[in-house]
């Protein structure tokens, strides 16, 4: 007989917590297969994780596009976890822009016409007054984290509705991969809130709700309901907000209320920081000397140059004079107090006042008139940093610092062969999206990509592990510093400003160490047993509870492990 469902006063009926599915993974023993009952699922050899790898990256590689090649990998996350991270952290450079940017730009796309299987949860509109009810469906009981998105701005390509849930998916497959969580600790989920896209209303095949997207003010009630819900059936989980067209709101609400943060605000933010501190040191010039002009004034830009003039406070301008060393272009032009139009509320902080009056229509033109040392891209406007931005660039400055941020690569202001081509090598460059090397005068140049995932997942895994209250503006910064010190002397020397993506695990370790750092230093740490830990040991423990899949044998208990008493190292 099965077993009863609890009750419920809104109607749902509720299912009980599943187990994980026993895999019959190839790499299992007889005896583990015996035990999980599995045994004759498979054929009978038991095969070696690097056979197994060798067959995967086979099959792999016979996928002709990246979207198959992505269609594939999923179908392998699904159908046996610890064998898709194997392949994962073994070709780490090779797996991750599957699974992630830029082929999830595609995937989301395309997600209501190449959908196979449940992959995260889906929370409609329609859904609120049982929210909580919805989440409880959740097979999973343990859960630690969620990437949340409305899917209303994804990446560079718009509002694509429940398409979105590529994001989420993808996102937390790196915070397994990169950082260590336990796969079944995560909650991807996507919010159909309705969408503004005419193509999707219209589309047979989309999969969310045919309405328009809902207010702003009907959003953050809806909003206000799932974070209760989240926090009642998984106390103190950690959510991290991701593409929402207008995130602010929500982070300012809820920031100093939960366990939460916003990657497009914070985490891009940090990222580039930390490249922005290795390129500042590259060029020999005082900080304030430098100018840095931004392409593109949306919320990502904004956040990623409140997080820079944080550094310039510290290293001792003032916050005047930190502010003033950012000069921000929109579709409009230079912005400015006296340009004519009603400024969004984010773009106020950098507007300009001391223009006299004038008004600058082009990014040519406010590169003329500022002389940067620092160009941004955060437009999505393929190609704006043209031959003659960058030859302008390289006029003014020895060592001119070129940052096109925005993704997918179909939409980053230039590639790295132009940086380095028009600006003579000059270039110290990064770049949101991977680009493939360039020779230049008989130089092998490698490009550096500023990608989120440098800090993010070590974001995560801190505030999980020493239980945070919330995640503070500091714990952000404190990351971007961490990531700043995670490169090492050979990267230094090759021209990197980020670690090599082959070590994102030992920089994660490093991230993580310094969020929980700063979560103790500003008491908003639960897990009190860690405090005491030197670095060294601290560094232990978070390596002692990073999820390794080379190291699960199928008995495990499903409850995570990365909790535990640090006494018992």
């Amino acid at each position: 007989m099965a077993p009863e469902a609890e009750p419920s006063t809104t109607g749902f009926p509720q299912s009980k917590p599943s187990l994980q599915p026993k895999v019959p993974d190839t790499s299992y023993s007889t005896d583990v297969r015996k035990k999980l009952g599995i045994y004759g699922l498979t054929p009978p050899n038991v095969e070696s994780h690097a056979l197994q790898s060798q067959r995967c990256m086979k099959q792999l590689a016979s996928k002709t596009t990246p979207i198959e090649k992505y269609i594939y990998l999923s179908n392998l996350r699904n159908t046996n976890t610890h064998l898709f991270y194997r392949l994962v952290l073994e070709h780490f450079t090779t797996i991750a822009p599957l699974i992630y940017t830029p082929v999830v730009g595609e995937a989301c796309l395309k997600w209501s016409e190449i959908y196979q299987r449940p992959e995260g949860l889906y929370v409609s509109y329609k859904d609120r007054g049982s929210i909580i009810d919805v989440l409880r469906n959740w097979p999973q009981k343990n859960v630690e984290i969620s990437v949340v998105t409305d899917g209303s701005r994804i990446l560079g390509l718009g509002d694509l509705g429940i398409n979105g849930m590529g994001i989420p998916v993808g996102k937390l497959a790196l915070y397994t991969g990169c950082a260590g969580i336990r796969p079944e600790a995560t909650l991807p989920l996507t919010l159909d809130l309705g969408t503004n896209n005419e193509l999707l209303l219209k589309d047979p095949l989309y999969m969310g709700a045919k309405m328009k997207k809902v207010s702003e003010k009907e959003e953050i009630e809806f909003l206000d309901e799932l974070m209760v819900a989240l926090n009642t059936v998984w106390p103190g989980i950690v959510v991290q907000f991701e593409d929402f067209k207008n995130p602010f709101p929500a982070l300012e609400k809820y920031q100093h209320k939960y366990t939460c943060f916003n990657d497009d605000i914070q985490g891009t933010g940090a990222v580039i920081l930390g490249g922005i501190i290795n390129a500042l040191k590259s060029t020999g010039r005082p900080i304030k000397d430098h100018r840095a002009v931004f392409m593109g004034a949306g919320s990502a830009g904004v956040g990623v140059a409140k997080q820079i003039v944080e550094f310039f406070i510290k290293e001792g301008l003032t916050e005047d004079e930190a502010r003033r060393c950012f000069w921000f272009v929109d579709t409009k032009g230079l912005i400015t107090n006296d340009r004519g139009d009603k400024l969004a509320q984010h773009k106020i902080y950098f507007s300009r006042d001391d223009n006299k009056g004038l008004q600058f229509k082009s990014l040519p033109e406010v590169v003329e008139y500022v002389k940067p040392t620092i160009l941004m891209g955060l437009s999505t406007i393929r190609g704006i940093f043209d031959k003659s931005i960058l030859q302008k660039m390289a006029k003014l400055n020895e060592r001119p610092i070129i940052f096109p941020l925005s993704n997918p690569s179909s939409n980053s202001e230039c590639t790295f062969e132009e940086a380095i081509k028009y600006t003579g090598g000059k270039a110290i460059f990064a770049s949101g999206s991977p680009f493939p090397p360039y020779l230049h005068d008989g130089k092998i140049m490698q490009p550096s990509q500023g990608n989120n995932m440098y800090v993010f997942p070590g974001i995560g895994l801190g505030a999980i592990l020493c239980k945070a209250i919330h995640i503070s503006q500091e714990m952000i910064y404190a990351s971007a510093v961490a990531l700043s010190t995670a490169i090492n002397t050979n990267e230094i020397n090759a021209g990197r400003l980020y670690p090599e993506l082959d070590r994102i695990r030992e920089v994660s370790v490093i991230v993580a160490r310094e969020v929980i750092r700063e979560a103790q230093r500003e008491g908003l740490d639960r897990e009190k047993s860690i405090r005491n830990l030197s670095d060294s040991e601290l560094d232990a423990f978070i390596r002692s509870r990073m999820y390794d899949p080379t190291k699960e044998t199928g008995l495990e208990a499903e409850t995570p492990k990365y909790r535990a008493s640090p006494s018992k190292l």
